[in-house]
């Protein structure tokens, strides 16, 4: 065959081509709401009528016998029907992987698990499964602390509501009669009101800074902070409630760290640890409040008390905003103080992170231990 006829067959070809795709394309976008079957068979279609029609546009600038165009229409149907069953087949598991992601995906929006299958018609798709069963794990474990912060949510509000109702109650109680003018010490009554005023106080205190810390705008005033110098004055300061329950409320450990912190969050982290010691331990037990260094180099600050310890199914839950033990951990110790609504180790835990250390605890024998390990630099 010499160039012009070689050109001649291209350009035949070509234009077959071109138009039958043309055709297709267009065929496409009509069926474009069909099923994916339909679009793989109308693409494999096109491909064997660009084909044949471009031979048979090109046989007839060339000396074919009849016989010979007869047998490759045959040829041509036979390899066009082979290829459009082919279609058919891989269209069906393209299919079908859609509908099992396509529920898949729906799974996920309920809260159900995902139903495994072991095989794909692709490794795109498989890559996608796996994908939406990682997400799906993912989810769930959401949803499962998504709950827990529900719950412990609403613990919160309704112990603060119980709370709240106790002093009011009593406050108005109180004023009711000086009101009326029925009692013979006022004096009394007036510092009974102001001590519920400073429990309603405290309360309120407490839900700002739980508020801060959880809203991301607690501000800390970092100095060189000497430990021992702030837990002295901790101890000094809660010294006379743990004398008036013949507690021993001591300090032990090294003398000389000193670490970045702001003094007054970090004073009132450890504050609420030895408070909580306090109301838990049972009277003529030891707390012992201690600074020692980790051997990662950062300072632990220890509030060890012999109140019994807590319920191991707790110690993950006791930094929870809310969380409160039912009662004391030590019996014949009285009852934590109702009017803090469980909110002091929550408070600890949030100071602590927010200068990027950790809190930890553990039961010892007759009590447990707080560590608050707070970085060096």
């Amino acid at each position: 065959m010499n160039v012009t006829g070689l050109v001649s067959v291209v350009v035949i070809a070509l234009a077959s081509a071109i138009i039958v795709g043309a055709l297709g394309l267009i065929t496409l976008r009509l069926l474009s709401r069909y099923s994916l079957v339909l679009q793989l068979l109308v693409v494999a279609l096109a491909t064997i009528v660009s084909v044949v029609s471009g031979m048979a546009a090109a046989a007839s600038l060339m000396y074919v016998s009849d016989h010979d165009l007869t047998v490759f229409y045959f040829v041509a149907g036979v390899a066009g029907s082979v290829s459009l069953l082919m279609a058919g087949l891989l269209g069906r598991a393209l299919v079908q992987d859609s509908r099992h992601l396509t529920r898949a995906a729906a799974n996920l929006g309920r809260g159900e698990p995902m139903t495994s299958v072991e095989r794909h018609s692709n490794t795109e798709f498989a890559a996608l499964a796996g994908q939406l069963a990682a997400t799906g794990e993912r989810l769930q474990e959401l949803r499962d602390r998504e709950g827990r912060i529900d719950a412990s949510r609403r613990d919160l509000v309704a112990w603060i509501s119980h709370d709240l109702r106790t002093p009011l109650a009593g406050i108005r109680a109180m004023a009711e009669a000086l009101e009326d003018d029925m009692v013979e010490d006022p004096a009394r009554y007036h510092r009974q009101i102001r001590g519920q005023v400073d429990r309603l106080s405290g309360m309120v205190d407490d839900l700002f800074e739980l508020s801060r810390i959880h809203s991301g705008t607690l501000r800390l005033r970092v100095v060189q902070v000497a430990l021992y110098d702030l837990i002295s004055d901790t101890v000094a300061d809660l010294g006379p409630v743990a004398r008036a329950k013949s507690l021993d409320l001591r300090f032990e450990g090294a003398m000389g760290l000193t670490i970045p912190a702001d003094p007054a969050e970090l004073s009132r982290a450890v504050g609420n640890l030895v408070m909580n010691a306090v109301q838990q331990s049972a009277p003529g037990s030891a707390i012992v409040v201690a600074v020692t260094e980790h051997a990662d180099g950062r300072a632990v600050i220890s509030v060890q008390d012999s109140a019994g310890g807590i319920d191991p199914r707790d110690l993950e839950r006791v930094f929870e905003a809310g969380w409160r033990g039912t009662e004391p951990r030590t019996p014949g110790a009285e009852p934590a103080d109702e009017g803090r609504a469980g909110l002091g180790l929550a408070i600890v835990a949030g100071i602590v992170a927010a200068h990027g250390g950790d809190v930890a605890v553990q039961n010892l024998a007759g009590g447990c231990r707080f560590d608050l390990l707070l970085p060096a630099s």
